[in-house]
């Protein structure tokens, strides 16, 4: 399966959506994306994954390190991971809770959320 991503601007948020397989073939287009947004100088992020279907380590990967190098840079990540369309959420929002890392991410059900900062990230 292929991976596309979108993008959006919103304010000071760049809003990346994407929507496909998020694995080691498809993991280094995110991570150009991200680099390119905070290249030129957009230093808050949002990753919508509520397109994306499967997600493996490499991907779980891209997303660690795009939160590190957001905190370097003093920027922000939001992650978009509805809970909608299964019991447990999405299929990323499992994998992350599985690996123990989702408690590293603030997650937003939606993108309208996610760029509000007056809008409460969703409980690990």
């Amino acid at each position: 399966m292929t991976l596309y991503v979108d993008e959006d601007e919103q304010g000071p948020w760049t809003v990346l959506r994407v929507h496909g397989e998020l694995d080691l073939l498809t993991s280094p287009l995110v991570r150009r994306r991200v680099h390119a947004a905070v290249a030129g100088g957009r230093h808050d992020v949002v990753l919508d994954l509520s397109g994306v279907v499967f997600c493996d380590s490499s991907g779980v990967g891209v997303l660690v390190a795009s939160r590190r190098l957001m905190r370097s840079c003093r920027g922000r990540l939001r992650i978009v991971l509805p809970a909608q369309g299964s019991m447990d959420g999405s299929h990323v929002n499992r994998v992350l809770a599985a690996l123990g890392v989702r408690r590293l991410f603030d997650v937003y059900g939606n993108a309208a959320a996610a760029v509000d900062d007056e809008a409460r990230p969703l409980s690990a």
